[in-house]
């Protein structure tokens, strides 16, 4: 099959590579349609994988091609989209249910090969049934729609409350959405320019360009970017006593000036971490959740696929996404075969 492989820093090379291996209990998915999240851009340019080669992607969605078990083999010819985090199911938190928070994991395209590629193994576990109704293109959105999803119920978002989400990635943007399913207050996505307003707007929830700490404070805010600025931009966002979600992928190491450090201590504001989303196979979690919200229009994100290209065209996706030479939400890549 054809493959991303990343071969060391900066060296990402479309290479020819055999079909993976499909372990007792796992399937093979044929790849339709492969996201590129922001912290691809860090795998392959600067900070690299777990180890070298890896085949880099972790939001996807496909076909289910073959499988190993005979009492799996339901799913050969299913459409299908996939949680990447691949638990232990031995550490406390994974005894409890909470394989987000998995002391041992495994994860596809970062840890192990993942799906810019043409096939991906993926446990049967961790396979997500798609309804026809949700295109291939939309179920490589599940990921970063069930993490945005999850910083606003563990927010505990209720029904007045105004929230504010600090980023214009797809995760800040989507969780605006989730947002304005739990609450009548106000709901705003706060930018640091212009360059994204009506990628925002087009998905029907107001922007704000705000790089000072005065202003309008909120009940909630998101904090979706992961540098020092917006950290400290979010909790000066947030009225006392409210609650400031941190999401964004940390940028490098984070400090915080002595005078925002009080405000969380004298405006008793709670902070609260989140990275990922919950997944339990096919009982309720936050993946279920966004494939019923998708199916029924609750949310809506096909605007948020600023460009779709063919897989063979990945590496013109990641230089967008790293030089940020014109605005982008989420850049898709397809697979035609």
């Amino acid at each position: 099959m054809k493959a991303y492989v990343l071969h060391d820093i900066n060296d990402l090379r479309y290479d020819e590579v055999g079909i993976p291996e499909c372990p007792k209990g796992w399937a093979i998915v044929q790849v339709k349609a492969a996201g590129i999240c922001s912290s691809d851009i860090a795998r392959v340019f600067t900070k690299g994988t777990y180890h070298f080669p890896t085949i880099p992607g972790h939001e996807f969605s496909g076909i289910v091609y073959s499988v190993s078990d005979t009492e799996n083999e339901d799913w050969i010819g299913k459409r299908v989209g996939a949680f990447p985090l691949i638990p232990c199911r031995q550490c406390p938190q994974c005894k409890e249910s909470h394989f987000e928070m998995c002391a041992h994991y495994d994860y596809i395209g970062s840890r192990r090969d993942g799906a810019f590629a043409e096939f991906v193994a993926v446990p049967v576990w961790n396979l997500v049934l798609l309804p026809d109704s949700i295109s291939f293109e939309v179920a490589a959105l599940l990921e970063p729609l069930s993490v945005g999803l999850h910083a606003v119920k563990i927010a505990d978002v209720r029904t007045q409350d105004s929230v504010a989400i600090v980023g214009t990635g797809m995760i800040g943007i989507s969780a605006a959405q989730w947002a304005k399913q739990r609450t009548t207050g106000k709901v705003v996505v706060i930018g640091r320019n212009e360059t994204k307003r009506q990628i925002v707007e087009s998905t029907g929830s107001p922007y704000e360009v705000r790089t000072s700490v005065t202003g309008k404070e909120y009940d909630v805010v998101i904090e979706a970017v992961g540098n020092p600025q917006s950290i400290d931009l979010a909790i000066n966002m947030v009225h006392p006593g409210g609650t400031v979600v941190l999401m964004g992928n940390p940028s490098g190491d984070i400090h915080l000036n002595q005078n925002t450090y009080w405000r969380v201590l004298r405006k008793q504001l709670k902070l609260i971490g989140t990275w990922n989303s919950s997944y339990d196979g096919a009982n309720p979690s936050d993946w279920t959740d966004a494939v019923s919200a998708l199916s029924k229009g609750d949310v809506k994100v096909e605007s948020l696929i600023s460009n779709k290209l063919p897989q063979e065209h990945l590496m013109d996706g990641l230089k967008l996404m790293q030089s940020h030479v014109k605005p982008y939400c989420k850049v898709m890549t397809i697979w035609n075969s």
